[in-house]
């Protein structure tokens, strides 16, 4: 073992760092046989060096090796904490070290640390205290006393997730700090508490953004509060908010509340003409995550054409009629945009209740020569959705299609009849294009379908 020290002592004195990590790497390497106490000091010392003189590659290496050298590591690397004339990279990574170790001073010195106005060495102090869990949660909750060390010291409470972080993040939700209130709102989401809920709800009309964007993020995922607390007329509001940030984190909240009520929110959302395309577009998705049959109904709506003052789930059906000319002039003007996520989604459709309705809305929306069907990519995505829905009443309108000018289309469409039957819908593949009166883009269509098929 002396030897080894020997060598590291020559590699320390030419500061060939790495080669000193290679020789303390070996003084730890046998964990059956502790070194004596006097290798493993001059180690530590040997390990502090290149703490403080090494590059980031040697710091990060010896970062592995001084937690295996023992609580003797502990007050030289304090010492290298709190060395104020010391350069920030070796004072960052002896707190990051020292989460390695147990210990009171080990706590009191990051403690310590947080209350330090640099900007790097806070937070990981903060961060290193957060991963002791329990045992640091007295000393963080006095920090919370201090308006300087209170982001921080919210911020480590944050990563401990354990109830007894309740009761001190409670106190700072009212902060004047915003950084301070959201960490505290985002970590109580964390809890079923009976105490958290009024907090999440009087934060919904926080001036702060972020605050409001994490209070309806942790509303949305309790839709157990919804008969309790009507959920969907306490975050309807914020899909109106000034910011679009919270209006889509809104919409994806009311979406996972799976209801009638929430859909038809999110519907009014969609057809308003002063809704942006990123807020449309999100809107659709919320719906169609929230698996519901009006949810559909109201996606229906918006593709068809309908009047957005007078449509209403249930009108429609796939052979809808052709609006009058008083009618057109009320008419929701669908993005090509929002269309093709509206077409994107259907194929998402997972119950297999809601699965039969999303293929009559595709099947439709082929049927009725829809505008939107005029665009190649939206007709790619309609083959793509009837593919992933399985629905075999798909079979006439995707083999039309096939008679479509371009290359993606019919690629698309032959992928979906894949899907759709295999053998069976091969053989009626080939049955048609043997026929004299089939149209001949058509038939040229099934032609490279089949060949396709086969090659592949």
């Amino acid at each position: 073992m002396s030897n080894i020290l020997e060598q590291a002592q020559v590699a320390a004195d030419r500061q060939n760092w790495p080669l000193l990590v290679e020789c303390l790497q070996q003084v730890t390497a046998n964990r059956s046989q502790q070194p004596e106490e006097e290798i493993l000091e001059q180690a530590v010392s040997l390990a502090i060096q290149a703490l403080e003189w090494g590059d980031f590659q040697d710091r990060w290496e010896i970062a592995k090796v001084l937690p295996n050298l023992g609580n003797g590591a502990i007050a030289p690397l304090i010492a290298v904490l709190e060395d104020e004339d010391a350069d920030t990279e070796p004072r960052w990574f002896a707190a990051r070290i020292l989460g390695k170790f147990d210990g009171p001073e080990v706590i009191q010195a990051l403690v310590k640390l947080v209350n330090n106005s640099d900007e790097e060495l806070s937070p990981i102090a903060a961060e290193t205290l957060g991963n002791f869990g329990p045992r640091a949660i007295e000393s963080l909750a006095n920090l919370l006393l201090q308006e300087d060390s209170r982001q921080f010291a919210t911020a480590a409470l944050a990563q401990i997730r354990r109830t007894e972080i309740i009761a001190p993040l409670l106190t700072v939700v009212g902060d004047s700090q915003v950084a301070v209130r959201a960490a505290a709102i985002e970590a109580l989401s964390s809890f079923h508490d009976s105490r958290i809920p009024p907090v999440l709800v009087a934060a919904l009309k926080d001036p702060a953004t972020a605050v409001r964007k994490e209070a309806v993020r942790a509303l949305g995922v309790r839709a157990y509060l919804d008969a309790e607390l009507d959920l969907v007329s306490l975050l309807k509001p914020l899909l109106w908010d000034i910011r679009l940030e919270v209006c889509q984190e809104a919409a994806i909240a009311l979406g996972r509340l799976k209801t009638d009520a929430a859909a038809a929110a999110l519907f009014e959302l969609l057809r308003s003409p002063a809704t942006p395309l990123e807020l449309q577009i999100e809107t659709v998705r919320a719906l169609i995550r929230s698996e519901t049959a009006a949810a559909l109904e109201y996606l229906q709506i918006v593709l068809s054409g309908r009047s957005a003052v007078n449509a209403e789930p249930g009108e429609l059906t796939n052979t809808e009629r052709l609006l009058t000319a008083d009618e057109n002039l009320q008419v929701y003007n669908i993005n090509p945009a929002v269309c093709q996520e509206i077409v994107t989604v259907l194929g998402r459709v997972e119950k297999p209740e809601l699965k039969t309705k999303a293929a009559e809305i595709a099947i439709g929306l082929i049927e009725s020569n829809h505008p939107a069907v005029q665009s190649a990519k939206i007709k790619q995505s309609l083959a793509l959705a009837l593919g992933q829905l399985g629905d075999i009443r798909a079979l006439d309108v995707l083999i039309q299609l096939l008679a479509d000018s371009d290359n993606s289309v019919r690629l698309h469409c032959t992928a979906a009849l894949k899907r759709l039957g295999g053998g069976g819908v091969r053989q009626q593949l080939e049955s048609l294009v043997k026929q004299e009166s089939l149209e001949p883009r058509l038939k040229q269509g099934i032609a490279i379908a089949l060949q396709e098929w086969q090659e592949n």
